[in-house]
C-alpha cells in the first residue's frame, strides 16, 4: 500500500543528471569489459550502454525549458488536509 502517490517505489524511471549519466557510463564499460564473453547479462548491459551514448549525444535542452512555469508547479497552493481532524475535547 502507497502512503502517497509519486513516491520512490512507484513504477517510474528515474531522472539523473547528465553527470550522473557519465558516470553510469562508465561504470558499465568498466563491468563489460571485466565480464565474461558468455555471459547473458553482457548484452542487455550493451544495450544500456548504447542507450545512454544515444541520450548524451543529444544536447541538452536549454535551461528555460527544464523549469516549470509559476502556475505548474506543485505545491504553490494552500494545502487541503486529507480528511478533517475531529474536534478538540475541552476538559
Amino acid at each position: 500500500m502507497r502512503s502517497f502517490e509519486g513516491q520512490f517505489s512507484d513504477n517510474r524511471p528515474l531522472k539523473r543528471t547528465r553527470e550522473e549519466k557519465q558516470r553510469l557510463l562508465v561504470e558499465l564499460k568498466e563491468t563489460v569489459r571485466t565480464m565474461k564473453p558468455t555471459n547473458t547479462l553482457r548484452a542487455s548491459i550493451i544495450t544500456r550502454i548504447r542507450e545512454l551514448e544515444a541520450d548524451l549525444a543529444a544536447p541538452p535542452p536549454p535551461p528555460r525549458d527544464r523549469r516549470p512555469r509559476e502556475e505548474e508547479r506543485f505545491g504553490t497552493g494552500p494545502r487541503v488536509p486529507r480528511r478533517p481532524r475531529p474536534p478538540r475535547e475541552e476538559g
